[in-house]
Formats: structure tokens, C-alpha cells, sequence
């Protein structure tokens, strides 16, 4: 087995000690208990890719603390139609490439021979994950990726759908509605820098009939659309240019952390000073924002989820607040995007294998995903009202970045697309 690659088994605990546990939680290692002889069955395998290394190592930060948390509250298992089973969580790394979120994919249905398989973070993971569990017919449950980046970027059919394969977050939409309420309380120009990278978020974000552009425009914006650059690209020098002899105040795209760290030095360069600069996926995550300093006051970006969203977990009856400040504690660093989704993941897929009437057919198990109906850390997750067979959607609201005394803070700036969650602040113009 690969170093990249972890076997994570349950542990013991309570929902109370769970809270309590921080620090220690996350350092502790794993600890099989045994289960008694006439309680044991056979256990149950979970999959779960995500990107633990590599340019979207942002998204999966996290990943160590949840999986603590979640080993803890299920220690001794799980029970479905009175019988109880033990768990195991199977953990791969994609190192943020698709073709090896492919083969680990396999690895966990052909070698682990997993009950069920989930991922997160972008479609470089999502979807290649997914698209092995529908060739090989196995449930698969994922988040992290915008719908549309996810199920078009799979060839998914709407009057058809996939048969294996489900999907919760939100979609290009709600992050349109969510950039234009938080860009019309500014005075600009409405001139539009659109960076879209050669991707499949790229190329949903910036696609002419589905994406920004057309969205744009009805709202009175004019989009200065570049074409697609390559990934890892280390000039942008002639994207900036179009900006400034366009005079766009806004940027707004979807990066990878490194393309964006490389395109913002070289706006800087280049003596591009745009009001508004609100990017996708880059923006998201506190260490991004603390490798640029000054340069990172004031940018902006959709926020999926935080401490002020008025929801709990379903697995340790934590609120979003009590998760954040739990993960400050057991790791000493800034709360981020990716814990609520991530954990609600496991809350979903838990919730199913319990539910599941049959966990010997996965056919069985499929179809409790679809009959999902829970609330978790993120909000209600509940197929069958989605835009498609396959998907349902979650809030979403926008914010910026600001500089306090304490270091960075997310604030939320618009909360147009979801009243209910709070909003901390008002949007500035970038310094």
C-alpha cells in the first residue's frame, strides 16, 4: 500500500466525548476495538478518495480531523435492521490528478471490494471516482464540485440521469447569483475579466450557454472572456493585458491556488489594479490567503459553509461554530471551507447503510441514497428536488477576505441567495 493511501478503522466513543475531544482526537491513532463474538457481522466498507496532495490539497486540509471524529462517534459500529456492523473508512489519495483518482477508484471496488464509495473536491476527483462506480455499478455519494462541473462534465444525460452515482452542493447558478449581489452594492464599471482555465470547471464556468456569460450579461455586465488556459500555466501576460486595455474593474474566474498565486504577482507586475477580484476554488482556503500577504486583503470568493451557518451535525449534534472551533483547537490553524462538506458526507453516507434494507445488494443500497432525507452540518441534503435525477443542492453565499488584527477573517458580505445565514459585513473595493 502506498504512503499516500490510509486504512482508517472505528473507534470508541460518545457524541459528548466527541466535542471534548479536540486535540487529542486528531493526534490519537486508530484503535481497533473488538467486537464481541455473537454481535460480530460482516463489516462494512466505505471509500473515500479526496485530494490529500497536490494542488487541491486545500480541499481535503481537513480530512484527518473529520475522519477522527467520525471514527469516534461509530466506534462500535452501526446498526441496520437490529444487527450491528462494524465500519471501516478506506481512505485514497488522488493527489489531485483524475487519471489517479481513476485508479485508486478502482482500487477500492475491484481490490477493497467497498460497499460504497464517495469523494470530494472538484471535478478532477469527483468525477473520475463516479465514473468508475457507474461502470462498475457500485453507490457513490460526492460534494466539493459545483453540479454542473459534475454531471455535464460526465456526459450526464437530464432526461436520464446516472443510476449509481449522487451528488450534493450547489450549483454555477447559485455562485452567479451569489458574485452579482455582492459586485452590484460596488460602484464599477461592469466591465467583467473572465479567467476560466481548460478544465472541466473551467470550461463549465465559463461555457456560453450555461455558465457566466450569458448570466452576465443579462445582468448588465460585460464579460472580457480570454479563452481557456492551460492548468499550471506561469504567464498570464496576455489575459492582463486584455483587462487593462478593456478597463475591466472585476476579475472573476475559477483557479487552482498556484495559477492564481502566479496571475495576481504578475497583475501586480504589470500595474493591473482591478476593484473586485472574486475567484472560485482558489480563494477558499486561509493558507492560499496568508501565502499573499497584504495582496490577499480584499479578495473575494463564494463561501459554502462557515461557522455562522445555522445548521448541526447530524453524527456528534455539533453547530457549525462548535466544529470550527473544535478543528482551531486539534489542529492550531484557521477553520476552513471543505470541514462542513466533507463531514456531512460521511453524515449522508452513514445515514444510508443504516437505512438500507438489504446491505448485500447494492441496488439496495443505491436506492436509500435516493430516498435520502437528512439534515446535517451543511444544511438539508434530500434527492429528488435537485436540477437533475442526480443531484441536490445546498445554500450558498459570498464574502471577502479581510485583514484584522488576528490575521485573516472570511466575512460573509451578501447573503441575498440565503437569508439565513448571517452576514458580517459590507463589501470594499480591493487596496
Amino acid at each position: 500500500m502506498r504512503e499516500s493511501d490510509k486504512m482508517i478503522k472505528t473507534s470508541g466513543s460518545t457524541r459528548r466525548q466527541v466535542v471534548r475531544a479536540g486535540a487529542a482526537a486528531l493526534a490519537a491513532p486508530a484503535i481497533l476495538r473488538v467486537i464481541p463474538a455473537h454481535a460480530q457481522s460482516r463489516t462494512l466498507k466505505i471509500g473515500f478518495v479526496s485530494p490529500r496532495s497536490g494542488p487541491l490539497a486545500g480541499f481535503a486540509e481537513a480530512d484527518d480531523f473529520i475522519l477522527s471524529q467520525v471514527r469516534q462517534v461509530i466506534g462500535q459500529g452501526i446498526t441496520n435492521n437490529g444487527v450491528r456492523y462494524p465500519v471501516e473508512i478506506i481512505v485514497k489519495d488522488s493527489q489531485s490528478n483524475p487519471n489517479r483518482a481513476a485508479e485508486v477508484a478502482a482500487e477500492l471496488i475491484n481490490g477493497d471490494k467497498v460497499d460504497i464509495i464517495t469523494a470530494i473536491a472538484a471535478p478532477e476527483t469527483t468525477n473520475p471516482v463516479a465514473d468508475q462506480a457507474e461502470a462498475n455499478e457500485i453507490p457513490c455519494v460526492t460534494t466539493n464540485c459545483p453540479w454542473q462541473p459534475y454531471f455535464f462534465g460526465r456526459n450526464g444525460d437530464p432526461k436520464k440521469g446516472f443510476d449509481w452515482t449522487y451528488h450534493f452542493f450547489w450549483g454555477l447558478e447559485d455562485v452567479i447569483a451569489a458574485f452579482l449581489s455582492m459586485w452590484d452594492g460596488m460602484p464599477t464599471n461592469k466591465v467583467v475579466g473572465g479567467i476560466f482555465p481548460n478544465d472541466a470547471d473551467g470550461n463549465a464556468w465559463g461555457d456560453p450557454k450555461l455558465g457566466l456569460p450569458p448570466a452576465l450579461a443579462k445582468a448588465g455586465y460585460k464579460l472580457i472572456d480570454t479563452g481557456r488556459y492551460t492548468p499550471m500555466s506561469n504567464d498570464f501576460t496576455a489575459q492582463i493585458s486584455a483587462y487593462k486595455q478593456a478597463g475591466c474593474e472585476i476579475v472573476t474566474g475559477n483557479m487552482i491556488p498556484p495559477d492564481f498565486a502566479t496571475f495576481w504577482a504578475q497583475c501586480a507586475q504589470q500595474g493591473f489594479k482591478p476593484k473586485i477580484v472574486t475567484i472560485g476554488k482558489a480563494l477558499l482556503f486561509p493558507s492560499v490567503i496568508n501565502s499573499l500577504g497584504d495582496r490577499g486583503d480584499g479578495l473575494s470568493t463564494e463561501i459554502w459553509w462557515g461557522p455562522t451557518h445555522p445548521f448541526k451535525s447530524s453524527l456528534t449534534g455539533q453547530s457549525a461554530k462548535e466544529m470550527t472551533d473544535a478543528y482551531m483547537a486539534a489542529t492550531k490553524r484557521p477553520w476552513t471551507q471543505p470541514i462542513g462538506f466533507t463531514h456531512s458526507l460521511f453524515e449522508v453516507t452513514l445515514d444510508v447503510l443504516k437505512r438500507a434494507k438489504d446491505l448485500k445488494s447494492p441496488k439496495s443500497i443505491v436506492s436509500a441514497i435516493a430516498e435520502t432525507n437528512i439534515g446535517t452540518i451543511v444544511g438539508p441534503v434530500k434527492w429528488g428536488n435537485g436540477p437533475v435525477k442526480n443531484v441536490t443542492k445546498t445554500e450558498l453565499v459570498a464574502g471577502q477576505w479581510i485583514k484584522g488584527p488576528n490575521g485573516f477573517e472570511l466575512v460573509i458580505t451578501t447573503n441575498k441567495p440565503a437569508p439565513d445565514i448571517p452576514v458580517g459585513g459590507k463589501m470594499k473595493p480591493l487596496v
